[in-house]
């Protein structure tokens, strides 16, 4: 069932996307008095259309894309034969190269407009909950496997972030950590005060799906919230609003105390002290389940700070939000190119994409990631690659610049070449998802 749910958000979310980007190449076309003969919603074989004026309007069976097939265009149709006559007045390849460049630029600005919509109704909505500097500081930071390995501890405080203060938990995960050329952490640990250099490598560990959780977290304290009906916390007493003190006579305050404790006796019985609402303490025993589990929901003792916005506020808040994931984009293929992260881990395709999704539908994280895909989609499409709006984008600045217009045999050869790649990508993206998923 979960596959079913992460599919249908993924096609929905590309459907979404593919259909405002093609909408935007249609407007400026007809904007411009061009001719386009087709929309379509997904490549073909056609699933299902309806003609209206001089445009057939289209859903594809395969759900990976789109496209708009305007007159007298080179396109990945290479639908050649028609550009041997002289051009028509409603052909792309009639109007000035600033119309065209305007045109092929359609796509991205809406895809762009589109993403810093979505961004700025989910700050207006919702607001921002998070957790302070001086809130997480109280109880420190979790190091999950990778924190250990780059040298941090469980209980650790960060004081600083590459040398500067910063306002709250996910500060210390921002990208200013993620790419930084030697992230650093200011760490007091216990009674002495150290700088902590993050070793070379460490974003293809970041990567890596060994390491399943995030290499810090922050810590909390909690009490029981929900216990859920016929496990074995329930068979066991446990009562909503306790507190769980110890178990095995081992501190369990801490969630994640609680977490190493119980993943440690896998299916065996656990002596567990808890505090009562009333202040009474009760002996409580319990069989741990075979994932390390008990059955019930933690409330974190841990106060958040929720800031609330209006729509003006809302608006810089949201475009900030769009505009850091394609700035993420950038400096992520910077790293790439410099090896700094190897091409498998950070490329990919369907399969992943819908991974991130998630396995149940929240429509808060459907539009976030609908909004960073967004974002995603308008860079990755002003790439400079021929096929690629980027590409068309090129060949037109060339004209506009020279005044003089690449041949349509030129064209043509390089459409023919970014399919090439395009195809290529978009393989190498659905392999590598199988692999890494996999093994």
């Amino acid at each position: 069932m979960e596959g079913l749910i992460m599919t249908a958000q993924l096609l929905l979310g590309l459907s979404i996307l593919v259909g405002v980007h093609e909408f935007g190449h249609l407007i400026a076309a007809k904007a411009f008095g061009m001719r386009v003969e087709k929309y379509s919603i997904g490549f073909p074989p056609k699933i299902w259309g309806f003609q209206y004026g001089e445009t057939e309007y289209s859903f594809g069976a395969i759900p990976l894309g789109g496209f708009v097939k305007i007159s007298g265009m080179i396109d990945e149709s290479l639908d050649t034969e028609s550009m041997s006559a002289e051009p028509e007045d409603w052909e792309f390849r009639a109007k000035p190269a600033w119309q065209r460049l305007i045109v092929m630029m359609g796509g991205i600005i809406v895809n762009v407009i589109t993403g810093i919509i979505i961004f700025v109704f989910l700050v207006y909505s919702n607001g921002n909950s998070y957790i302070p500097k001086e809130e997480l500081n109280k109880h420190g930071i979790v190091a999950s496997e990778l924190g250990q390995e780059i040298g941090l501890q469980t209980g650790d405080v960060i004081l600083k972030v590459n040398g500067k203060d910063y306002d709250r938990f996910t500060d210390l995960l921002s990208m200013d950590v993620l790419f930084a050329d030697q992230p650093t952490y200011q760490v007091k640990r216990n009674d002495s005060i150290f700088t902590l250099a993050f070793p070379d490598g460490f974003l293809n560990k970041l990567t890596d799906k060994k390491y399943k959780d995030r290499f810090i977290d922050f810590r909390f304290p909690y009490y029981v919230g929900d216990v859920l009906s016929g496990t074995e916390a329930a068979k066991g007493g446990l009562l909503a609003g306790d507190q769980i003190l110890t178990v095995n006579n081992k501190p369990a305050i801490y969630f994640d105390q609680l977490k190493a404790i119980l993943t440690a006796n896998k299916d065996k019985d656990v002596v567990v002290t808890v505090k009562r609402a009333d202040n009474s303490s009760k002996t409580l025993t319990f069989h741990v389940t075979t994932d390390g589990t008990i059955g019930f929901q933690p409330s974190p003792l841990i106060d958040y700070q929720h800031d609330e916005y209006s729509f003006g506020e809302a608006i810089p808040i949201g475009t900030t939000q769009a505009f850091n994931v394609v700035w993420a984009n950038i400096k992520g293929l910077g790293k790439i190119f410099s090896g700094d992260v190897a091409v498998s881990k950070s490329l990919s395709g369907p399969i992943r994409i819908a991974q991130m999704f998630g396995g149940t539908w929240d429509w808060n994280k459907f539009w976030n990631m609908t909004g960073l895909l967004s974002m995603v989609l308008a860079f990755m499409n002003f790439l400079p690659i021929p096929a690629l709006d980027g590409g068309h984008v090129v060949f037109l600045t060339y004209e506009i610049v020279s005044g003089r217009k690449p041949s349509d045999k030129f064209l043509e050869n390089a459409q023919k070449v970014g399919m090439i790649i395009l195809l290529s990508l978009m393989v190498f993206a659905f392999f590598n998802d199988i692999v890494q998923t996999i093994f």
